[in-house]
């Protein structure tokens, strides 16, 4: 009998104890407050093309939103997936329905570390995966530009998510496997424009979100960087983009330079599809940065 009564609190030992180790591992891990504390003054113009960079009216514009509308972050949009649907929040500056009554950490902490402003995990439909990656000046200067924007009231609906993926809690899980703000490829000898193109299409950018295929836990499969994934809007597939691909492998990096500033390839289609989208943000861009884009581009490894 005592030695059942040992061997219970034994195995009463080792769940608390895995249980404890489960919850340090999953709980959110949002930066301290003084690390947002000293960025100095934003630049609102550099901002606005952090904003461009990242595409953010593709996803937090109204539906089929076009001009000036574009601009109104009002949320709406309906991704769907292998793990429910998200809806797409509003990300306005409203006060109740946007991000009004945010600060500068709890937008930071949103980016870099996947938290939102009441502690919760964001899910990564979200691409903070690829947020995490930028820097504290442009996270600082996109959040003052975003504050000159137009309001929007609109309220986005919850979440389509069956179990277990409403558990948000497990989202801690899915961070200590995938989450992480290393370079996603080394390239040897890169120089400055290399490495330009590489911090706006792996931070900002976030083009391996569609372009990197995904394992069953929605993670980025290793060693396929870029190598083309199915459509996540349901239909196709996304192309390979690196080097030695059919679809731009025999691009020059002029040719790729060219492609984001104007949707024309060499052969003189146009962007079709979310690209088109993707193109015209990008456009916005100055020409060095596109340059630099096209020359990470040519630069890694073929698949």
């Amino acid at each position: 009998m005592a030695r059942f009564v040992r061997w219970l609190l034994c195995l009463f030992g080792v769940i608390i104890l895995g249980c404890g180790a489960f919850y340090v591992i999953t709980a959110p891990s949002p930066l301290p407050a003084s690390h947002w504390a000293n960025l100095g003054d934003p630049d609102v113009k550099n901002g606005g093309m952090v904003f461009w960079a990242g595409g953010c009216t593709s996803c937090h514009a109204a539906p089929g939103a076009q001009g000036d509308a574009k601009l109104v972050l009002s949320g709406g949009l309906a991704l769907t997936s292998p793990f429910g649907t998200f809806h797409v929040p509003n990300i306005s500056p409203d006060e109740k329905s946007g991000l009004g009554s945010w600060t500068l950490a709890d937008f930071g902490n949103a980016m870099k570390r996947g938290v939102g402003k009441n502690g919760e995990h964001l899910y990564p439909s979200f691409p903070y995966g690829s947020y995490t990656r930028m820097s504290d000046k442009d996270i600082n200067d996109l959040w003052a530009f975003l504050k000159t924007l137009p309001k929007s009231d609109n309220v986005a609906p919850p979440h389509e998510l069956p179990f277990p993926f409403d558990i948000r809690l497990a989202l801690g899980a899915w961070k200590f496997l995938y989450l992480n703000d290393q370079p996603r490829v080394v390239l040897a000898n890169a120089d400055e424009k290399i490495k330009r193109g590489q911090y706006l299409v792996e931070g900002p950018g976030h083009c391996g979100e569609c372009h990197t295929p995904r394992d069953s836990l929605g993670g980025f499969v290793s060693g396929q960087w870029l190598a083309g994934a199915p459509n996540p809007e349901g239909k196709g597939q996304i192309p390979d983009i690196t080097p030695g691909s059919k679809a731009i492998g025999s691009w020059s990096a002029g040719d790729i330079a060219n492609y984001l500033e104007t949707g024309f390839t060499p052969d003189y289609d146009s962007a079709g599809g979310s690209m088109a989208e993707v193109q015209q943000n990008i456009a916005h861009l100055p020409a060095t940065d596109r340059e630099a884009i096209a020359a990470y581009l040519k630069a890694l490894p073929a698949k």
